[in-house]
C-alpha cells in the first residue's frame, strides 16, 4: 500500500472512531497527503516508509503547536523535535498531536482540558498516563506507530491497559531535543506500536537517527538462550485476579526455557515512592513551575496541587534525596546480580474514569508502583500485553541495565510471542561473524558466542571458492580454507557481535583457528573463521557434504 493511501485510510479510520479527545490537532487531511506523495516519490527504501505516525503534544513537531495539554502553554515550533525528524526521514508521515496528562504529570490521562482519554475498549475506564492519545491511538488501529514519553512509566502504564506494546529505551539514547521536560534528569522518549516487531524497528531509527548518550563499546546484543529472570516474590497492589494473570505470564516465561528467581522489591518500591513523596519533584518545578505559578488557573488542579509545592522544597533536601536513591539503586541492583532481566506487573489495576475522580493523587500513585524507579536506577524497558485480568487487558514489563535494551527486548518477545528486531545494532557499532563448525547454533562451542551477547542472524553461504576440512580437535570442527581451483560453496551461520565482544573472541582463539576475509555466494565480504593451510592439509576433507551440520548428519565423521 501507498504513503498516500495508508494515510487517506487513517483519516477514514479516525473519523469512524469519533474519538476527538484522543487529539489535540489533527493535522489537515491535505498537508499530510502532501508529505506522503513526496514519501512515495522516493527512491530510495526508508525503513518506516508511509508509516502513519502520531505524536504525543509535549514533543515539537515544525508548524503544529506544542501545548503539553495547556492551551495557555502553547507555541508555535519551526523544528521537528529531534526524535520526530528522525522518524520522519526514514519516511514516516505525522497525522496529528496527540492528548496527555497536562504537563506529562499523571499515569491515568485524565488530567487534560482537552477532556480524559477513554480506554479503547470500555469507554467508562481509563486510558492510562501520560502518553494516552498516543496509546489509544494505537490501539485503535489508527495509527502505526506513536511516540510517547516516560519519565515515571508514561510510556509502559498506557501501553498494558491498551493491550499494545510500549518501549522505554535506555536513559539518553534517544534525543529529548524538542521535548518539553518534566523531570529532565529521567526523562525517555518511548514509542507505542502493534507490536514487537514495528516497535523494535521504529526504535532503531530513533536511535540511530537521534542519538544523544553515547552506547558503550561492550553490551549484549542478544539475551542468552537461557536467560535468569527475576520476579517479584510478593506483588503489592495486585488483587488474586491481576496477581493470577501474572503468574501465568511467568509460567510461559519459564515454559520457554527462562530461569526464573525470585526477590524482595523493597528498594525498587522505595526508590518509586521518591519520584513524587520525596525531594525529586522539585525537577517538575524546574520544568513548568514558573508557568504554574503565574498562571495558576491555567492549570490542572490535581498537575497544580502537585507542581506549585515543589517550588519550596529546600536544595538539602533535594540532595539528602538523591544520596538516598544512590544507595537504594545500589542495594537494588545487587539483588539482581547474576540476572540478566526484572519482569513485573506493568500495573497493578485499571481503574474507571469516576475512580480517579473520586481520588485523584490515590489512584494516580498506585498506578505508578512497578514503573516509578525505573528512569531512576537507569533501567530500560519494554512492555508487553501478557493475556487478560478478568475484562481489562493486562500487561508485563521486561525490565534490564542500561544499554541492555535488547536483552529486554529478546526476553519480552519470548513472553508475547514475537521476535523483535535488533534495535541497538542498528544505533551503535557492531560486526558479523560467519561461522562454519563447533560455532555454529547447536553446536558445542556457540556458549563462547552467547556468552559474549552475541546475536545469531541466519544461515550463510560461501562464494564457490572454498574447502572444508575435517580437524584432528578436541571439540571436533572443521577448517575453511579458500582454494584458487575445485571450490564449492560452504553453508555457515552469521552471528552479530559488538567490536569489544569480537575482539575478546579472537584474543582466545586457539590455533589453527583464524579469523579473516570470507566471500560470500551473494559477492559480499565479511569477517569470518578460517584455518591455517597447512593443518588443514592434515585433516579430512568433507568439502562434498557442503557444510558442517551436513557431514554430521550423514556421519562423515564415525
Amino acid at each position: 500500500m501507498t504513503a498516500v493511501a495508508r494515510v487517506r485510510a487513517a483519516y477514514r479510520a479516525i473519523a469512524a472512531a469519533d474519538r476527538p479527545e484522543i487529539w489535540i490537532h489533527l493535522r489537515p487531511e491535505a498537508d499530510a497527503v502532501a508529505e506522503a506523495e513526496a514519501v512515495d516519490r522516493r527512491t530510495d527504501a526508508p525503513a518506516l516508509r508511509g508509516t502513519v505516525l502520531a505524536v504525543k503534544d509535549n514533543v515539537d513537531v515544525a508548524g503544529m503547536p506544542t501545548t503539553a495539554a495547556c492551551p495557555e502553554f502553547a507555541y508555535l515550533p519551526d523544528e521537528d523535535a529531534a526524535s520526530v525528524a528522525a522518524l520522519r526521514a526514514s519516511g514516516a508521515v505525522v497525522i496529528g498531536k496527540t492528548n496527555l496528562d497536562q504537563f506529562a504529570t499523571g499515569l491515568v490521562g485524565t488530567r487534560s482540558p482537552y477532556g480524559a482519554v477513554r480506554d479503547s475498549r470500555r469507554p467508562e475506564y481509563i486510558s492510562g498516563g501520560s502518553s494516552s492519545g498516543s496509546a489509544v491511538a494505537v490501539a485503535l488501529g489508527l495509527v502505526d506507530l506513536a511516540v510517547g514519553t516516560d519519565t515515571a512509566g508514561s510510556g509502559r502504564v498506557p501501553a498494558a491497559l491498551q493491550g499494545i506494546v510500549g518501549i522505554k529505551p535506555t536513559r539518553g539514547v534517544v534525543s529529548t531535543d524538542g521535548v518539553v521536560p518534566a523531570c529532565a534528569s529521567y526523562d525517555c522518549v518511548s514509542l507505542f506500536a502493534a507490536d514487537l516487531p514495528a516497535a523494535t524497528r521504529a526504535m532503531g531509527v530513533l536511535a540511530a537517527g537521534a542519538p544523544a548518550r553515547p552506547w558503550p563499546a561492550d553490551r549484549r546484543l542478544a539475551a542468552p538462550p537461557r536467560p535468569r529472570v527475576a520476579v517479584p516474590r510478593e506483588l503489592p497492589g495486585l488483587d488474586a485476579e491481576w496477581a493470577g494473570a501474572f503468574g501465568a505470564a511467568v509460567h510461559a516465561l519459564a515454559e520457554s526455557g527462562a530461569e526464573i528467581v525470585e526477590i524482595d522489591l523493597d528498594p525498587f518500591l522505595a526508590a518509586a515512592r521518591l519520584l513524587y513523596d520525596g525531594a525529586l519533584v522539585a525537577e517538575r518545578y524546574a520544568a513548568v513551575g514558573e508557568f504554574v505559578d503565574s498562571r495558576p488557573e491555567a492549570v490542572d488542579p490535581t498537575v497544580r496541587a502537585i507542581v506549585s509545592p515543589a517550588g519550596a522544597i529546600a536544595a538539602h533536601r533535594l540532595i539528602a534525596d538523591r544520596h538516598r536513591l544512590t544507595r537504594l539503586r545500589a542495594t537494588a541492583m545487587a539483588r539482581l546480580e547474576g540476572i540478566d532481566a526484572l519482569v513485573i506487573p506493568t500495573a497493578p489495576e485499571h481503574p474507571t474514569i469516576a475512580d480517579v475522580a473520586a481520588d485523584p493523587i490515590g489512584v494516580n500513585s498506585r498506578m505508578g508502583t512497578y514503573t516509578n524507579f525505573c528512569n531512576l536506577f537507569d533501567l530500560c524497558a519494554v512492555a508487553v500485553p501478557a493475556g487478560k485480568a478478568g475484562a481489562a487487558q493486562f500487561g508485563v514489563t521486561v525490565l534490564a541495565r542500561a544499554f541492555e535494551d535488547a536483552v529486554a527486548a529478546d526476553i519480552a518477545g519470548k513472553m508475547c510471542g514475537s521476535m523483535p528486531e535488533d534495535w541497538p545494532a542498528a544505533a551503535a557499532p557492531a560486526v558479523e561473524l560467519a561461522v562454519f563448525g563447533a560455532h555454529l547454533l547447536g553446536q558445542p562451542l556457540e556458549h563462547q558466542l552467547t556468552a559474549l551477547g552475541a546475536r545469531w542472524l541466519g544461515p550463510v553461504w560461501t562464494a564457490p571458492n572454498y574447502r572444508l576440512t575435517a580437524l584432528d580437535t578436541v571439540p571436533r570442527k572443521p577448517g575453511l580454507i579458500r582454494v584458487a581451483d575445485r571450490g564449492v560453496s560452504i553453508a555457515g551461520e552469521k552471528w552479530l557481535l559488538t567490536p569489544a565482544a569480537l575482539g575478546r573472541f579472537l584474543a582466545e582463539l586457539p590455533t589453527p583457528m583464524q579469523l579473516g576475509a570470507v566471500e560470500f555466494d551473494d559477492g559480499s565480504w565479511g569477517t569470518g573463521f578460517g584455518c591455517d593451510h597447512a593443518a588443514a592439509a592434515s585433516g579430512r576433507d568433507i568439502s562434498e557434504y557442503g557444510g558442517w551440520k551436513a557431514a554430521l548428519a550423514a556421519g562423515a565423521l564415525g
